[in-house]
């Protein structure tokens, strides 16, 4: 009889690609891959350990996975991921009831740790990260018209409050042809749209090719036959060229979607993230974008409370965010992390005032959500079907190409017949609320 095994994955869609990879892994290898935890023999926990927060549900999670060892199903409990990647002594210490650890780098090995911690050997395989998987790795896609496609791993830039390149190691891109195979693969298991991510997805090619080819990788996957739609994250506003515009705006399957991470509005504040380019630049590059693309939705993240903002830095900021207008607006409390730069800054921001900032841009980023979808009302879009309101199993629950899978706002359809999930279809919208949208299939 099999081994069951169950990976319970916190974090990022990096860290779930890396979970559906080593689910496939495992499922090749003969062990029965299962939701419950409560029934595996082996369990997995796949951590984070971007951020303090992150950190301690991770923790929480692991002790959790440990109690159901403790009552006798389970005879294994592992850490995958950046917290095994990052504190694999401090974990091992002060958490006995772990079973062995695997990185960040190494979660293609999941067969061979799996098979050590059963023989109570407590495995470390944590080294330096180089691995990125290719199209010939198992991958067992969690199901759904929508997958995440890992495009590069690790990242060269040296932001000074993140800790990502030691935890994810250098950046290292994969071949065209892989990710192309991939799509192709994910489409003929009914994937209508794929998700392209990486650190930083600008800087794609830029180690294997010798120059950036986001451009040129957009071209390819815009040929895939059956994926309807491509939607980017993570470009970094310095690296976005004329020639990344120009793909965004004559690809028909290119989403009109760019989720560009700024960080902040004031250039000392930029200077002191060692993040590229300045306010000047980000301005002129938005103007650009929607000049070309006049129907781009833009998401960008922002973090308040890093050391050294002022008052003044974030009413700036505030200023900044009210004129530009972002679509979506991820908002984000300053986390001081071990072992970077910024955690030894003078002018470390008190919580309370972080908290409160927060709240104010998070305000403000509503208000001007809410006009933007009060624009939308009366225009009919097409709408990716995922599932059924669990209240109301009439009504149907999708996004249109401008919002983004569980960060953004989605679409509530009534009037559909023989729908079904992955299903693209025109709706009218009829009412517009904070974040969502209400219409009709017409």
């Amino acid at each position: 009889m099999s081994q069951k095994l169950a990976i319970v994955t916190l974090g990022c869609e990096k860290n779930l690609v890396d979970s559906e990879v080593m689910m496939g892994l495992a499922s090749d290898k003969g062990y029965e891959v299962i939701d419950n935890p409560e029934e595996a023999d082996v369990i997995v926990v796949n951590t984070c350990g971007f951020i303090d927060a992150a950190k301690a549900e991770s923790v929480e999670t692991i002790l959790s996975m440990a109690q159901l060892k403790e009552k006798g199903k389970a005879k294994a409990v592992l850490v995958a991921g950046c917290m095994a990647q990052r504190f694999q002594d401090e974990l091992i210490t002060e958490i006995p009831e772990i079973d062995g650890l695997v990185g960040t780098g190494e979660y293609h090995r999941i067969d061979e740790v799996v098979q050590s911690a059963l023989a109570g050997q407590k495995p470390r395989f944590v080294n330096n990260p180089v691995y990125i998987y290719d199209e010939w790795t198992p991958r067992k896609h969690a199901g759904g018209a929508s997958a995440y496609i890992k495009i590069a791993e690790g990242c060269d830039h040296s932001c000074t409050f993140c800790i990502i390149p030691k935890m994810r190691g250098k950046f290292r891109s994969r071949p065209i042809e892989s990710i192309v195979a991939e799509a192709e693969m994910l489409a003929a298991q009914g994937v209508k749209e794929i998700m392209l991510i990486a650190q930083d997805s600008t800087q794609y090619g830029l180690d294997i090719y010798g120059k950036r080819r986001l451009p040129q990788l957009l071209e390819a996957l815009n040929e895939v036959e059956g994926i309807e739609w491509i939607r980017l994250h993570y470009a970094y506003p310095g690296f976005f060229t004329d020639e990344l515009i120009d793909a965004f705006a004559r690809l028909p399957k290119v989403a009109k979607y760019i989720d560009m991470p700024l960080q902040h509005s004031e250039d000392h504040i930029l200077k002191a993230m060692q993040r590229p380019g300045h306010q000047a630049q980000i301005r002129k590059l938005v103007d650009k974008i929607r000049a070309r693309i006049p129907q781009i939705s833009l998401r960008t993240s922002i973090i308040v409370g890093f050391p050294g903002e002022t008052e003044q830095d974030f009413e700036n900021l505030c200023a900044f965010v009210r004129e530009i207008k972002f679509d979506h607006l991820g908002v984000f409390t300053y986390s001081p992390e071990e072992g970077t730069p910024s955690a030894s800054m003078d002018g470390q921001v008190p919580e309370d005032v972080k908290e409160r900032r927060a709240n104010i841009l998070m305000e403000i980023g509503r208000e001007i959500a809410m006009e933007r979808n009060a624009r939308l009302v009366g225009q009919t879009l097409r709408v990716l079907i995922e599932r059924r309101d669990e209240e109301d199993p009439d009504i149907w629950i999708g996004r249109t190409e401008y919002d983004a899978k569980e960060i953004d706002g989605v679409v509530y359809v009534s009037n559909l017949k023989d729908t079904k999930p992955g299903d693209m279809v025109p709706v009218r919208i009829t009412h517009a609320y904070d974040f969502d949208l209400a219409g009709e299939g017409v």
